[in-house]
C-alpha cells in the first residue's frame, strides 16, 4: 500500500473529539498532527498491512506527518517475526519517535525470544543522547529484563543515567517502580541509599505505591523513605 492509501484509510477512521483528547495527553506533538484514530483500530490496520506483505515501503518513508502514522509504524514493527528484520526496523524508526506514547507502544513480542540481541540493542540505546532513544532503551529493560532475564547490573546501568529530560526521568522511575514490584530485594537498596535523583526517587515510590503488585507493608516502608524537597 502507498503512503497516500494508508493515510486515506486512517482518515476514514477519524474521530475529531478523540484527536482533541489525545493531543492533550501528548503535549510534545503539535495538535494538528493528530488524526484521531484509536489504538485498537490502528492495531487492526497494522495487522492487515503486515499480512498483505506490502508494508516495507511505508516503513521506509520517514519521517511521518501524523501521530497515528507513527503509531501505525510501531504496530507494524510489532508484527514482524524475524528478529533481525525487527531490530533493523527499530534502529531506523526509534530515532524518529517524538513522544512517550509512540515510544512505549512499540514493543515487538519477538524481542522476548532473543534476549541477547535485545539486550545488545538496549545497552546501545542507554548511551544515546536522544531523549526518546534513551527512553526506549530503558523501556526495553523494563519490558523484557525484570523477570527470567533479570540481572542486577541492569539496575546499576539505569541508576547511572543522569538527565534533565522529564520523559527520560519518568521512564527511570517506572523502571525502578516495576523492579520494586518484581525484584524488590535487589531494587530497594537504590531507594534506601538514595542513589536516584530526588525527583526520580520520589516518583519511583509514588508509582510503586500505586501498584497492586507491591504489598501494603512494602508500600508503607517505601513511603517512609520519601525525600522532602523544598
Amino acid at each position: 500500500m502507498t503512503k497516500e492509501e494508508i493515510r486515506e484509510m486512517l482518515f476514514s477512521l477519524r474521530d475529531e473529539k478523540y484527536a482533541d483528547f489525545t493531543s492533550g495527553l501528548i503535549p510534545t506533538v503539535p495538535k494538528e498532527s493528530f488524526i484521531g484514530v484509536r489504538s485498537p483500530a490502528l492495531r487492526s490496520v497494522a495487522k492487515e498491512i503486515y499480512r498483505s506483505g506490502d508494508y516495507k515501503a511505508f516503513l521506509s518513508e520517514l519521517p511521518h506527518k501524523y501521530y497515528e502514522e507513527n503509531n501505525l509504524h510501531g504496530f507494524i514493527i510489532c508484527q514482524i517475526k524475524d528478529i533481525d528484520e525487527c531490530i533493523a526496523e527499530l534502529r531506523r524508526f526509534i530515532p524518529f519517535t517524538d513522544n512517550w506514547a509512540t515510544n512505549d507502544c512499540t514493543r515487538p513480542p519477538v524481542l522476548k525470544k532473543y534476549p541477547e540481541k535485545t539486550l545488545k540493542l538496549a545497552s546501545e540505546y542507554l548511551n544515546s543522547e536522544d531523549t526518546y532513544t534513551l527512553r526506549y532503551g530503558i523501556g526495553l529493560l523494563l519490558s523484557y529484563f525484570l523477570d527470567e532475564n533479570f540481572d542486577e547490573e541492569h539496575l546499576k546501568a539505569v541508576s547511572e543515567i543522569i538527565s534533565d529530560e522529564y520523559y527520560v526521568n519518568m521512564m527511570i522511575a517506572w523502571y525502578f517502580a516495576t523492579a520494586l514490584a518484581k525484584q524488590f530485594e535487589a531494587a530497594v537498596p537504590y531507594i534506601e541509599k538514595r542513589i536516584l535523583s530526588p525527583w526520580v526517587h520520589n516518583k519511583t515510590i509514588q508509582k510503586a505505591s500505586e501498584s497492586y503488585r507491591v504489598s501494603e507493608d512494602k508500600k508503607a516502608y517505601l513511603k517512609s523513605l520519601k525525600i522532602k524537597i523544598r
